[in-house]
């Protein structure tokens, strides 16, 4: 992916969690700055970040206190995980919002 497309899809990305996001109450946390996956989709049980670019080594792992976790399993028995999960902080626990074109956006333009 050329560092044009992965720019506008960054900007691309804001927008609809900016769009998807007006009617929740909670906002979700920024969308990870890695340079390794250049699309992003909120994993809302588990309140973090998936890589959803096909084109990257790192797709469908999940993204957590800057390291990827290539199973739900793994990323749940990360101690920084645990520490999250369990803090006022947690995010999670909705529905998933899709910060890019791909799978199953739930939300936002014409879902």
């Amino acid at each position: 992916m050329s560092k044009t497309n992965k720019l506008l899809t960054g900007i691309i990305s804001a927008t609809m969690i900016t769009v998807a996001g007006c009617g929740n109450n909670e906002s979700l946390p920024p969308v990870p700055e890695d340079t390794d996956c250049g699309d992003w989709e909120w994993e809302a049980d588990e309140g973090v970040w998936e890589c959803d670019d096909d084109d990257s080594s790192h797709y469908g792992h999940y993204y957590y206190g800057g390291s990827y976790y290539s199973t739900k399993s793994g990323l749940k028995s990360s101690s920084a995980y645990k520490s999250y999960k369990s803090s006022s902080s947690f995010k999670g626990g909705g529905t998933s919002t899709s910060s890019g074109f791909g799978k199953g956006s739930s939300g936002g333009f014409g879902g």
